[in-house]
């Protein structure tokens, strides 16, 4: 059984989700949720509705600012998902591409495991899109579980 777990979340319900089964079936490892600020994706790279009409500048320090606070409020909802959670559980973030940043962090750290969520998208949506799961199942040093709607 994995002792280590690594859980990637961005604020979307099906982060949440894959934290919610990390917590329910490993009920004695320590769980990391790592949130990644992508500097690539002005919305803060969280599930949050953004009108880029109304938000600071892309890259300013107020954009900057504004994601450090959207990080936090995704980590207290992932203190809020683990409150009962008898394991150890902490939450860290980095900045960078949400896949490499994921990859990186099990192959730098004591990981034996990622969970994380996936929205299942198929064909020319994920070809335009990339699946941030795909490559982390691709790419990682670790075994991966995927996390979907209809698995929870």
């Amino acid at each position: 059984m994995a002792r280590n777990l690594l859980v990637p979340i961005d604020g979307s319900p099906l982060s949440i989700q894959a934290l919610e089964f990390a917590c329910d079936e490993y009920d004695a490892a320590s769980i990391v949720a790592l949130h990644i600020l992508d500097p690539s994706d002005p919305g803060y790279s969280s599930a949050t509705e953004v009108d880029m009409r109304n938000e600071p500048i892309h890259g300013s320090e107020e954009w900057y600012e504004r994601a450090n606070e959207e990080e936090e409020q995704i980590f207290d909802t992932a203190r809020e998902v683990a409150t009962d959670y008898d394991g150890d559980f902490e939450t860290d973030g980095v900045t960078g591409d949400p896949s490499r940043e994921i990859v990186e962090y099990a192959e730098k750290n004591d990981v034996d495991q990622i969970i994380m969520g996936s929205h299942g998208r198929t064909g020319t949506t994920r070809l335009l899109l990339g699946s941030v799961a795909e490559i982390v199942v691709r790419r990682s040093p670790v075994a991966v579980t995927v996390v979907r709607a209809e698995d929870v």
